[in-house]
């Protein structure tokens, strides 16, 4: 980590600290539970226990690894269903192959992003490719779910693959850290994702001992979380670490820093900030459905029952 980087970030546009701003206070640090999820890869739970009104319009967010399998460990999920959201799939370390039953799908490397938006349902599998099983490697991503607003739930599935080399990459004022805007605008540049709900995301590298202040949408929400190292967050300096997700309050910036001293696994704090639009809708979530009532949940386990939600291709079985 980190899969995406420049040698001198010097080089690259900078975003200036925002003059006579409100920095956004820390709400809430909360620290992500660990479990295992599809064929039983580890992850964190990063918005275990926050209030879904300061998550909305994200629904939830697994950190992935970061771990090193041994060959014939690495694992992936098997066929599952999804309706109602879109998925984001950022991988730092490793590579993992996508595929659905509408023909759709991918692979992505260290630095990849694969959006998929599940829209009206379909079937998905993510597995890691049968050269990595064999060697093992390093593993190591997030997951975020995006809620779609109901007049977008049943629109037609759909994918973006944003490759690293297509990922916006900044500096701070003075150089002190290197952001990788996936998706939305900060200052005027625009990330490569596109997106149905408004949102900003990006990971970010804090050099020890710098700080970095960000102009932040005042109508967005926004979060924080620690994939590697320590620091502190908002114009209090309140302490977080890696596995903790920060919820800010409301203003038009946001603050980390990162510590002077770091874990010697990571020489650096590197974080990913979230922000978006509330989508403000009654939301029901129940395993792979993301919906805005119990009986638009029901219908979604009858359609996936009943096949409408298509099939496993014949040489995938």
């Amino acid at each position: 980590m980190p899969a995406v980087t420049v040698e001198n970030p010097l080089t690259l546009p900078r975003v200036a600290a925002p003059v006579a701003a409100h920095t956004r206070p820390v709400l809430a640090v909360a620290t992500a539970p660990s479990g295992f999820e599809g064929e039983g890869f580890p992850v964190r739970r990063a918005f275990a226990g926050i209030d879904y009104k300061y998550l909305d319009p994200f629904i939830m967010m697994d950190q992935m690894g970061e771990v090193e399998y041994a060959p014939g460990e690495p694992k992936g999920t098997p066929w599952h269903p999804h309706r109602g959201f879109e998925t984001v799939t950022y991988l730092i370390d490793g590579t993992f192959v996508h595929r659905d039953s509408h023909g759709g799908g991918g692979v992505i490397n260290d630095g990849d992003t694969q959006w998929m938006t599940a829209g009206s349902g379909l079937l998905h599998i993510e597995a890691p490719p049968e050269s990595l099983v064999m060697s093992g490697g390093l593993f190591h991503g997030l997951q975020l779910w995006v809620n779609l607003p109901k007049s977008d739930k049943m629109m037609a599935p759909r994918y973006q693959d944003i490759g690293g080399g297509q990922v916006k990459l900044l500096t701070s004022g003075d150089g002190g850290a290197l952001l990788r805007l996936i998706a939305g605008d900060i200052d005027g540049h625009q990330g490569p994702g596109i997106t149905h709900t408004p949102i900003t995301m990006m990971h970010v590298t804090v050099n020890p001992g710098a700080e970095l202040t960000l102009p932040w949408r005042k109508d967005f929400n926004a979060l924080a979380y620690a994939l590697a190292g320590r620091g502190a967050a908002g114009a209090e300096g309140r302490p977080f670490r890696m596995g903790q997700a920060v919820v800010f309050g409301t203003g038009d910036s946001i603050t980390i820093r990162a510590d002077e001293s770091q874990e010697s696994r990571s020489p650096n704090f590197e974080v990913v900030l979230l922000g978006g639009l509330p989508i403000r809708e009654p939301m029901r979530h129940y395993g792979p459905f993301v919906m805005n009532t119990h009986a638009e949940l029901a219908q979604a386990f009858e359609d996936f029952q009943a096949g409408r939600l298509g099939t496993i291709p014949a040489d995938a079985r």
